[in-house]
């Protein structure tokens, strides 16, 4: 259970840190670092698709650090199961803002990206299940 609430107070601060980053930050080699998520940078966005996308996605952070605290002092199963609906139907409502702000061919990659994420996530949680059964074999 501590384990538990240390894990989500933690996720719940990484959006904080990353928007106290400077906009303009340099990263090794001077490349400007470009708001959003990296699979937008492929997209050839306009500067005002980017400053629309930034915005939503400032918020959607904003949204999910104000859901996450409200739900982290109560922290019993059906709260934890209310919160993670929660956020997946923000997460949802803001991916469907950032495609309606994108040209056809856009929308294209961005879907292309959005499915290459989640196959990702999906081989994740696919490893992490054999990383516990194999610890589960040892003990």
């Amino acid at each position: 259970m501590r384990k538990t609430l240390i894990a989500l107070f933690l996720a719940a601060s990484l959006p904080t840190v990353a928007l106290a980053m400077p906009a303009d930050c340099q990263h090794q080699g001077g490349e400007r670092s470009e708001r959003g998520a990296p699979m937008l940078k492929e997209l050839d966005l306009s500067k005002e698709q980017r400053q629309s996308i930034g915005k939503l996605m400032r918020e959607q952070m904003d949204s999910r650090r104000e859901i996450s605290q409200s739900f982290l002092d109560k922290l019993p199963a059906a709260d934890k199961q209310a919160m993670q609906e929660q956020l997946k139907a923000a997460k949802t409502k803001n991916e469907q803002a950032i495609r309606a702000l994108l040209k056809p061919e856009q929308q294209k990659g961005y879907d292309a990206a959005l499915a290459k994420m989640t196959e990702r996530h999906a081989e994740m949680a696919e490893f992490q299940a054999w990383k516990a059964e194999r610890a589960k074999k040892v003990e």
